[in-house]
C-alpha cells in the first residue's frame, strides 16, 4: 500500500506538469499565430468540424447556433493540450532518467514536428515546442537543484505548482499577443473607392432609416458571420487569385489587381443565412464594392449547355448552384466604403442576389462549370438551401410605452422586394399595414418596418406579415431551418 500511495504521489505531480506543457504549446502557438490558420488548435478544430456527422451538425446549427462552433473550438484545444500532455509526460519520464534538457528537448521537438504537420507553418511549430522545452526544463532544473541541496521537501509537487504558475503566465502572455496578432491580420487588401457616390448612398440608408430605438438601420450595425471553421484564413491580396474553370473554352485567372482594375460600383444586399431561425438575427445588410461576374464568364467562354457551377473558397468550402444565377452574380472586395474584412472574406467574396447566405461564398478562390449537378458542402450535410431566400418579416424591437406599444423590425424577400407588411394585435383575427422605411436602391435590400398603437391593457398576441414586391403573401405555415430555411409568421406575446 505505501508503495502504491508512493507512485501516485509522484504521478500526480508528473500530470500536473504535463497538462502545464499542454495549456503553454496552445498559447505559444496563438501567441505567435493569433487567431490564423497557423493556430495549432485551427486545423484541428476544421478536422473535427468536418468528421461531424450530418445530424450533428444541424443540431449544432439549428439548436446551439453560434455556441455550437465554440464549443468545437473548446473539444479541439482540449484535444491539443491532450496529446501535448501525452508527449510532455513521457519527456518528464525520461528526463528523470537521463541527462539534463534530453527529456525536455526531446519533448519540445516532437510538439513542433506534430504541429509542424498540423499547420504546414514552421513559425508556429516553434511557437508550440518551445515553451514545452521551456517548462519541462524548469521542472527539471529545480528538481536536481533541491535534490543537489538535499532539502526536505517534495519536489514534484512544489515543480508542479511552479509549471502551473507558468503555464498560467504563458496563457495571459498567449492570449494578449495572438489577439493582437490577429486583429491586424487579414491580408494587405487595398480600401474600396472612396468616391462620392459611396458616401452619398451611406448617407442616404442612415437618412431612410426608421427613428425607433433599438431597431438596426437600414445598413446594419454589426453583420452576422456563420463559417464552417471557427478559425477564418488570412488571405493576403497580394497573392490571391480566382479562377473560372471546368467546362470552358479558355480557363482564364483573375488578381486582386485585375479585380480592382475592372468597371466596379457600389450596391446594397442583404444576405440572410438559411439556418437561422424564423426570427432570429443572421439577417444583415451592407454597402459592397461589387465588379458583375458576367463579364467573367464571357471572357472563359462558358456556354449555356452547362447546368451549374461549383463556387470553392480558400477555407475548404464549396457549394453548387445554377449557372443561371451565377451570370446575376457579383464578387465583392469592399464594404462599407472600407476593405472588405476578414471575417467577411477579403480579399474577394462571391454576392448572389436573392439567395440564401451559404452560397455566397466567402474568400473566393475558384467558380468551376459543371455540365451536371453534384452536391455542395451543406448539400452532402441533408441542406438544400440554395434556392431563393423565403419572405419574411422580423419582430425585433417591442417597446411597452405609457398607454401605447411600439413594434418594428425588418422583411425581406430577397430579389422580389418587400411591398407591404401587416400587424396583428389580436393574434391573427384583424390587420393594418405598418410603416415602411423608403426602399433603398438595388435589386436585393430588406426595408424596416414599424407600428405603434393603443396599449389594450390586455395580454395580447402581435403577429406581423410580409408581401413581397409582386404582392404575394408571406406563407403562415411555420417551418424550421432544416433543410431549406425558416418560414412563417413571426409573433410574440404582450402581457
Amino acid at each position: 500500500m505505501d508503495s502504491y500511495r508512493t507512485r501516485a504521489r509522484t504521478a500526480l505531480p508528473a500530470v500536473g506538469v504535463a497538462l502545464a506543457a499542454g495549456v503553454a504549446a496552445v498559447a505559444g502557438s496563438y501567441a505567435v499565430a493569433g487567431s490564423t490558420t497557423g493556430y495549432v488548435v485551427a486545423p484541428v478544430e476544421s478536422g473535427l468540424s468536418r468528421a461531424m456527422p450530418g445530424a450533428v451538425v444541424t443540431f449544432a446549427i439549428t439548436v446551439l447556433g453560434s455556441l455550437g462552433q465554440q464549443l468545437s473550438l473548446l473539444t479541439a484545444t482540449l484535444l491539443v493540450v491532450g496529446v501535448v500532455a501525452s508527449v510532455a509526460l513521457a519527456g518528464v519520464v525520461v528526463a528523470r532518467r537521463a541527462p539534463p534538457l534530453v527529456g525536455a528537448v526531446g519533448a519540445g521537438v516532437v510538439v513542433g514536428a506534430l504541429a509542424l504537420l498540423v499547420t504546414g507553418e514552421p513559425l508556429a511549430a516553434l511557437g508550440a515546442g518551445t515553451p514545452v522545452v521551456v517548462v519541462l526544463d524548469a521542472v527539471d532544473l529545480f528538481g536536481r537543484r533541491v535534490a543537489d541541496a538535499g532539502t526536505r521537501v517534495d519536489p514534484g509537487r512544489r515543480s508542479a505548482l511552479g509549471t502551473l504558475a507558468a503555464a498560467f503566465a504563458f496563457g495571459v502572455l498567449g492570449i494578449d499577443v495572438g489577439s493582437r496578432l490577429g486583429d491586424e491580420s487579414g491580408g494587405a487588401a487595398a480600401p474600396a473607392p472612396q468616391r462620392a457616390d459611396t458616401q452619398r448612398l451611406l448617407a442616404q440608408a442612415s437618412e431612410q432609416s426608421l427613428d425607433v430605438e433599438g431597431l438596426e438601420p437600414l445598413v446594419s450595425d454589426s453583420f452576422y458571420q456563420v463559417d464552417i471553421n471557427a478559425v477564418d484564413p488570412s488571405v493576403d491580396a497580394d497573392s490571391w487569385s480566382m479562377a473560372v474553370t471546368g467546362n470552358v473554352d479558355r480557363e482564364v485567372t483573375y488578381s486582386y489587381d485585375d479585380l480592382r482594375a475592372m468597371e466596379s460600383r457600389p450596391e446594397f444586399v442583404t444576405l440572410r443565412c438559411v439556418g437561422e431561425s424564423l426570427n432570429g438575427k443572421k439577417m444583415d445588410t451592407a454597402l459592397w464594392e461589387t465588379v458583375p461576374v458576367a463579364p467573367l464568364l464571357d471572357e472563359a467562354g462558358v456556354g449555356d449547355a452547362n447546368c451549374c457551377v461549383m463556387a470553392r473558397a480558400a477555407d475548404g468550402f464549396y457549394e453548387e448552384f445554377p449557372l443561371s444565377v451565377l451570370r446575376t452574380a457579383r464578387i465583392a472586395y469592399g464594404m462599407n466604403g472600407e476593405a472588405l474584412p476578414r471575417a467577411h472574406g477579403a480579399p474577394a467574396r462571391l454576392l448572389v442576389p436573392g439567395h440564401w447566405g451559404e452560397i455566397n461564398v466567402k474568400w473566393l478562390t475558384e467558380l468551376e462549370i459543371l455540365t451536371e449537378e453534384v452536391d455542395g458542402y451543406w448539400e452532402e450535410r441533408g441542406w438544400h438551401g440554395t434556392g431563393p431566400v423565403n419572405t419574411v418579416a422580423k419582430l425585433h424591437v417591442l417597446d411597452q410605452r405609457e398607454g401605447s406599444v411600439v413594434v418594428a423590425g425588418h422583411a425581406y424577400a430577397g430579389t422580389r422586394g418587400i411591398s407591404r407588411v401587416e400587424v396583428s394585435t389580436d393574434g391573427g383575427e384583424t390587420w393594418t399595414d405598418a410603416e415602411l422605411s423608403e426602399e433603398l436602391p438595388g435589386e436585393d435590400v430588406w426595408r424596416q418596418w414599424a407600428y405603434e398603437y393603443d396599449h389594450p391593457d390586455t395580454e395580447h398576441e402581435v403577429v406581423v406579415r410580409a408581401y413581397d414586391g409582386d404582392g404575394t403573401r408571406q406563407p403562415q405555415e411555420e417551418r424550421e431551418a432544416f433543410p431549406s430555411g425558416p418560414s412563417g409568421w413571426v409573433s410574440r406575446t404582450v402581457s
